[in-house]
């Protein structure tokens, strides 16, 4: 196994090559207690499930921090529920300079699936991931159930299957950062004791 402390790591299971599994991420920590772990993904699945010791900053608000961010020394992981978000906040941090940039392969569910310990919340919130396939998949059967009546209307589940594809292709989801500003998925994040704790 690669020693997870050089920057220049490469990974296999990922073709981020920054990046960690859950034993990689396990003995970083062990092997250096100043390791922080930055998860972004909204406030309200923050809220319903989460890695313990991580700190809470959602991808629609890293922009706004990122000077400060950049500054940071210590060793940083990344964590979303699957990993995309992740990767997103990695190559923005990056570009804005910031060094010692990790990201968790697989996010929560591979943390969950690999029996590691969770903080579950009071509140229950689905998933980014899984609230955009319920939406598509929504879209979808309505459009073509329309389009018996109205033919046109199969124009939409064919704009959202495009999405879909560009979606895979780019890495990124425009349903999901519309998805993640509705007062469902959103919390009262405190950034500033956020940036506190990752300093």
């Amino acid at each position: 196994m690669t020693s997870p402390n050089m920057t220049t790591q490469q990974t296999k299971h990922s073709n981020n090559p920054q990046a960690l599994d859950c034993a990689e991420l396990q003995a970083l920590c062990a092997d250096d207690s100043s390791v922080k772990l930055l998860d972004v993904r909204t406030g309200g699945e923050f809220e319903t499930l989460h890695i313990p010791g991580s700190v809470n900053i959602p991808l629609d608000r890293l922009g706004e921090h990122l000077a400060p961010m950049a500054g940071i020394g210590h060793p940083m992981v990344l964590i979303c529920q699957s990993g995309a978000r992740a990767e997103q906040a990695h190559s923005q941090l990056s570009q804005s300079g910031k060094g010692r940039l990790f990201v968790l392969d697989g996010g929560v569910a591979a943390w969950q699936a690999a029996g590691n310990d969770v903080f579950r919340g009071q509140t229950s919130r689905w998933a980014m991931d899984r609230q955009v396939r319920f939406v598509a998949g929504l879209m979808i059967v309505v459009a073509v159930v329309a389009s018996m009546a109205i033919p046109q209307a199969k124009w939409l589940a064919a704009a959202v299957a495009a999405g879909l594809v560009y979606s895979a292709a780019t890495n990124t989801c425009a349903m999901a950062g519309i998805l993640g500003r509705l007062p469902y998925n959103r919390s009262t994040v405190d950034v500033d004791a956020a940036l506190a704790r990752l300093s």
